[in-house]
């Protein structure tokens, strides 16, 4: 077992309950916790004993990351305001009103067989019909595979929608009616 990093100098260690395997629980030091995307992270600071010189017993700690707050809970009347904490940046607001995107990148689905029609399928990456393993294909490459007799580009996860306004032209539908 190797021994913890000493605490920064102005740093005074919290008391947390940590929950052991088993239904055990002990008190240990909580020395810093982090925000992730699926959830905190507390490190804790497990009071454990190790062998020292000879044959003396020292008492250690054992730091571990542990998942709030599924293995931990607070002491009463204990304030956590102090101890050091990393939150997730904040998404941007352009994040925040389109939600997750989608991975950019098409790949192309073959067609068995030969003669029209049999040039395959364009999918975005994320399409359920998309191959598995299939080479990603740039927009640049995307286009020029779309532009070949025999290729349509899948209407179920966009990449229609995506890739013919650019081989077609954004003009579409604003002609003059004339």
């Amino acid at each position: 077992m190797s021994k913890s990093p000493p605490p920064a100098p102005d740093q005074a260690p919290v008391l947390v309950r940590v929950l052991l395997p088993g239904g055990q629980e002990v008190v240990a030091r909580l020395w810093a916790r982090r925000q992730l995307p699926d959830g905190w992270r507390y490190d804790v600071g497990l009071p454990v004993y190790e062998n020292g010189p000879g044959d003396s017993v020292e008492a250690a700690e054992y730091r571990v990351w542990v998942r709030a707050p599924d293995h931990v809970r607070p002491v009463a009347g204990v304030s956590y305001d102090q101890v050091p904490t990393e939150y997730l940046p904040k998404p941007s607001v352009v994040d925040q009103v389109l939600g997750p995107r989608r991975p950019s990148g098409w790949v192309m689905a073959k067609a068995g067989g030969r003669g029209p029609g049999r040039g395959g399928v364009v999918h975005a990456l994320d399409c359920d019909e998309a191959l598995t393993g299939a080479p990603e294909l740039t927009l640049e490459r995307a286009l020029d595979v779309a532009q070949q007799p025999g290729v349509r580009l899948c209407s179920l996860c966009g990449a229609a929608a995506e890739l013919d306004p650019v081989l077609k032209g954004f003009d579409r539908g604003f002609e003059d009616s004339e």
